[in-house]
């Protein structure tokens, strides 16, 4: 059986069961992630796992970086070179977009509920906009995002572009997940505000792999994809539901000109 809580000479240690409880932490999750050797836990003289006031802060680094949606490979990587409070301002900083999501989502309810309480009938428009901005967000959408960005495309991309793209074979799942992957790992590495850091040139050289696979290595085509992506970040509409914003979009232009520099 494990050990409870054991006291050391400059600070008190936890036995994994006591961290399960304080971080809600589940204990196969906790072998897992010193399986994988994201956290180190220190030993007692009888052999008992324990974790002090480091190992504990380790462990809630790897919880924000999951909550970015970052797979455990990754975040082993970026921890060599991510502190605590990096890691800590990206998750800082989608947790205010999230809240101001919910924000906008509880008003929008309220005012629902309030017509409903005056007597009134909710409009289609009411309910779309319930149904898009509470229930379906338009972040998780691929389809709204493609809405979303169908008129700058048309405005970029010929009919016919379009058309020889959309019969090209995409995993667009797969497609989906690697790119919020590398945008997540985009908020932490913009905390560090070097993107000549090898974490940031790695990034954008896997950045620039995946927009290979859309423009074929086309430079031409990347500049028409980026055009796209400036137009709609310029768009009132279209802005709050991107998954990309001009700070990650001007982070990951300055560290692929360093990529491009160091002859990656």
């Amino acid at each position: 059986m494990e050990s409870a809580s054991l006291m050391s000479d400059s600070e008190r240690h936890y036995s994994p069961a006591e961290v399960s409880r304080l971080l809600g932490v589940s204990p196969k999750a906790l072998r897992l992630y010193e399986a994988r050797g994201l956290i180190t836990a220190a030993r007692t003289s009888n052999g008992w796992r324990v974790y002090g006031r480091a190992e504990i802060a380790r462990l809630t680094q790897v919880l924000a970086l999951k909550a970015l949606r970052l797979p455990l490979t990754r975040i082993a990587e970026l921890m060599k070179g991510v502190s605590l409070d990096q890691t800590l301002a990206a998750h800082e900083r989608g947790l205010a977009i999230e809240a101001a999501d919910a924000v906008r989502a509880l008003g929008l309810v309220r005012a629902a509920r309030a017509k409903l309480a005056r007597g009134e009938a909710l409009s289609i428009d009411d309910l779309a906009t319930l149904a898009k901005e509470t229930v379906m967000p338009l972040k998780s959408g691929q389809e709204e995002l493609g809405h979303l960005l169908d008129p700058h495309v048309r405005a970029h991309f010929s009919d016919a572009e379009m058309e020889a793209t959309a019969k090209r074979p995409f995993d667009q799942e797969k497609i989906g997940h690697d790119w919020d992957t590398l945008i997540a790992e985009a908020k932490v590495l913009m905390a560090e505000g070097a993107p000549s850091s090898p974490s940031a040139l790695d990034l954008a050289r896997r950045w620039k792999a995946q927009v290979d696979q859309f423009t074929m290595g086309d430079p031409g085509m990347a500049a028409r994809v980026q055009a796209v992506w400036r137009d709609a970040m310029a768009d009132p509409k279209a802005a709050p539901a991107l998954p990309l914003n001009p700070e990650i979009f001007a982070f990951m232009g300055k560290a692929q000109a360093e990529l491009a520099k160091s002859g990656g």
